[in-house]
């Protein structure tokens, strides 16, 4: 064998040595539980039961079951108005105009960069749980005391409002991925375009939208699978805030997932859900590869 033959193969067996613990890390925990739920939404497992004693095939039964559950419909459209209100809409706005005062000599920059990132220092649950004692109703919790001072009657906002207030507490949470995110998008347009576009006349509106804006699309994009799919998979946030309630309007597909597979112990039926996610997900990201007319 040439030497150098000889020596691409030993460069393919030292990168390969150097990925084995991430392959290894991915099959265990991804690649493996993925194939799993597969089979799994194909029998009758069930936690009690015939279906925890002697679990069979059962075809295509769960997800013809799920067609018809309405229950799931709605948790997809709960999850979808979720993740527009608060990833594509809320956080996207807040992220980016906070990355673009952050590029700007303002006072106390620092300090404005801590509060924005301050919401991803506390665990979900810790999170989700300090908002309830902000959202709860009666007139000493905190958002009613704030609108009482501008002579709004105080009311219990989790009940009233569930689904917008889900959206407000997630948008809070994730401003400072999008900050982030965009800050480096926004680092790598040259200042000199700039310079030459206001030399030209431009505006400050007219530059964002001629420059700003088509310069960052790849960033944007990168942004909006990323934080599409992790909205997707929210869980601990919304079900320590409202457990999915009042009545289903804010039981996202994850939390449906979570009772059918550990409140009705159904974990074929579950897994079914599961896997609809998981092939929605699937999408978004083929949408994504599209989008940036890469070839796969």
């Amino acid at each position: 064998m040439p030497a150098k033959n000889m020596h691409e193969a030993r460069i393919k067996r030292q990168l390969l040595l150097i990925l084995l613990p991430s392959i290894v890390l991915l099959v265990a925990f991804v690649i493996y539980p993925a194939i799993y739920s597969i089979y799994l939404s194909f029998t009758n497992e069930a936690l009690t039961g015939a279906g925890a004693l002697r679990p069979r095939l059962v075809g295509f039964r769960n997800y013809t079951r799920l067609i018809n559950d309405t229950k799931f419909w709605n948790s997809l459209l709960v999850t979808f108005l979720f993740v527009l209100g608060s990833a594509i809409i809320g956080q996207f706005i807040l992220g980016l105009i906070s990355a673009m005062a952050l590029g700007r000599s303002i006072r106390f920059r620092k300090i404005f960069a801590s509060i924005i990132l301050l919401p991803n220092a506390a665990p979900e649950v810790v999170a989700g749980f300090m908002w309830i004692s902000m959202l709860a109703g009666g007139d000493q919790a905190t958002l009613s005391r704030i609108v009482a001072f501008f002579g709004i009657e105080p009311s219990d906002w989790l009940n009233t409002f569930p689904l917008a207030m889900i959206i407000v507490v997630n948008t809070w949470r994730g401003i400072a991925t999008a900050m982030i995110l965009l800050t480096a998008g926004l680092s790598t347009i040259p200042g000199e375009i700039y310079e030459a576009a206001r030399m030209d006349g431009a505006t400050p509106l007219q530059m964002f939208r001629r420059i700003t804006l088509p310069l960052m699309m790849p960033t944007i994009l990168l942004y909006m699978l990323i934080s599409a799919v992790s909205t997707i998979a929210v869980f601990g946030l919304v079900y320590a805030l409202t457990r999915g309630g009042p009545g289903g309007a804010t039981e996202l597909v994850s939390i449906y997932i979570y009772n059918q597979s550990f409140t009705a112990y159904q974990l074929g039926y579950g897994a079914a859900v599961a896997v609809v996610v998981l092939l929605i997900s699937v999408a978004i990201g083929v949408g994504y590869v599209k989008a940036m007319r890469v070839e796969v």
